[in-house]
């Protein structure tokens, strides 16, 4: 039988690294085995769910590549199922009626060394009403053993789980029971998911074995629960302190395949000392069981290496083409959120741009960062960086000369990148500085900022009128 895996995000706030992981992981093991990846969208949740963030992690999953051989399912419409076969738990005994608060039992068990429910409501014969909710009656002896891919077997002793919730009041089923009744519905094989619901699992297998009793006798899904992504302070990533939505690190400029490439890489390595993987060979290489169950760090600076990496990698074409919402986004095609491009359509020039494109592409880690190194090619005057207008331009004895003296240099001298260096190069010779010192200058009253594109091929790429103009300008601020 080929594996069924399946991804059950719930729409309750942005695509979160974590289970950009997940959903990862499970392409890969369908994909490597030929199996089945089946999206279930978990949305019974309706005062947290929201329909933008379910659009989020469809979109978010097809910009990583992930999409899925069946679905999106939504669970909610599953709900009559989900309410049958709890009426057939309950009318077998396996679930009880239970009219306890959680006052009521805070209060009866505050005085005892095991948590949890106390069973009271067990044999009470409740019956069942509006103001009921349903448990499960747990074993009172022996184990459950979740055969875990990742950690082995995990032993759950009956005698420390409560006789938990399965139905609300209402008559909707909770998590377990509806997650477990939707993976015997579509015949999941293997539940790949975060660590956070290893202690769901076995009360789902209970459920399920009694399923198996009154409903149809189909085998258990294989376990397999992924590590917990942790901080630099090696705490679990937090919604409200970590960046963790999917989202923001496309609308940074991350690549792709560079962010599916270390999601890979948390809780699991390649063979050999080689981490940067295509997708291909991460599908081709990829064990379940090489999974190492220790918490992984989220190292937003190697992913971000990782994706200078994967840039500079890039032909230019593909670059431009990648580059493309950063710099002239098309009205109808995707744009990162909240960028302003500091440009107009018509000052932007295509052919600037893809002189200076592969110089760019050396410099930078992150799509974003484009803009304002590039911004001084297609602005009437470049946006001054205000300190180093200060520090360069202003408090600097030396920078009123050394304009004037490249003014003077400029004016005739052949417009290449080679002869400008060598010219500069002269000229802080005879200046007696270095060319560092002499550039600084020229560089701020070109680019505005004290770092960027290469010198002189951006001189270049400006032109000598221009060239002149902004160094003139700049002269002005030099002389007070």
């Amino acid at each position: 039988m080929t594996p069924r895996v399946r991804f059950a995000p719930s729409p309750t706030g942005y695509f979160h690294v974590g289970s950009a992981r997940t959903s990862l992981f499970n392409w890969l093991y369908a994909r490597q085995h030929g199996g089945t990846f089946v999206l279930r969208i978990e949305d019974t949740d309706a005062e947290r769910g929201r329909e933008e963030w379910l659009e989020g992690i469809i979109t978010a999953m097809a910009w990583l590549g992930l999409e899925a051989d069946e679905g999106p399912f939504r669970q909610s419409s599953f709900e009559p199922r989900h309410r049958e076969l709890a009426d057939k738990l309950y009318e077998s005994g396996y679930l009880y009626a239970c009219d306890c608060t959680r006052d009521a039992i805070d209060e009866r068990t505050k005085d005892r060394k095991t948590p949890g429910y106390d069973g009271y409501c067990r044999d009470r014969g409740v019956a069942r009403s509006a103001t009921t909710g349903l448990r499960f009656r747990t074993p009172d002896a022996g184990e459950t053993v979740v055969h875990d891919i990742i950690r082995g077997d995990v032993s759950f002793p009956h005698e420390a789980m409560e006789d938990f919730m399965a139905v609300k009041s209402s008559g909707a089923p909770l998590f377990p029971l509806a997650n477990m009744i939707d993976d015997r519905e579509m015949e999941i094989s293997h539940v790949i998911r975060g660590e956070d619901l290893l202690p769901t699992a076995p009360k789902q297998i209970l459920m399920w074995q009694a399923l198996n009793e009154i409903d149809r006798d189909l085998p258990l899904p294989s376990y397999a629960h992924l590590p917990m992504l942790v901080n630099e302070q090696r705490k679990k990533l937090s919604k409200r302190k970590d960046p963790v939505a999917v989202e923001s690190y496309r609308d940074k400029g991350y690549l792709p395949q560079a962010f599916v490439n270390y999601l890979a890489l948390l809780g699991w390595a390649p063979k050999g000392d080689e981490e940067m993987l295509t997708l291909d060979q991460l599908v081709e290489q990829f064990e379940l069981s090489d999974v190492n169950h220790a918490p992984a760090f989220f190292d937003i600076a190697k992913m971000t290496h990782i994706n200078g990496e994967y840039i500079r990698a890039m032909d230019v074409d593909e670059f431009i083409a990648a580059s493309q919402p950063w710099m002239e986004p098309l009205a109808d095609a995707w744009a990162p959120a909240d960028h302003e491009i500091p440009w107009t359509p018509e000052q932007f020039d295509e052919d600037k741009w893809r002189a200076i494109a592969p110089m760019v592409q050396e410099r930078i880690t992150m799509l974003s960062e484009i803009p304002a190194m590039v911004d001084f090619l297609f602005l009437e005057n470049p946006r001054f960086d205000e300190a180093a207008v200060t520090k360069v331009l202003v408090n600097d004895a030396d920078a009123e000369r050394i304009l004037e003296q490249a003014i003077a240099a400029f004016t005739d001298a052949e417009f290449q990148a080679e002869a400008l260096h060598g010219l500069l190069t002269s000229l802080s010779e005879s200046m007696d500085l270095k060319l560092r010192k002499t550039q600084a200058p020229i560089r701020v009253a070109l680019t505005g900022s004290s770092v960027g594109p290469p010198l002189f091929e951006s001189m270049v790429i400006l032109g000598r009128d221009e060239v002149l103009r902004r160094l003139n300008a700049a002269l002005v601020v030099a002389r007070g």
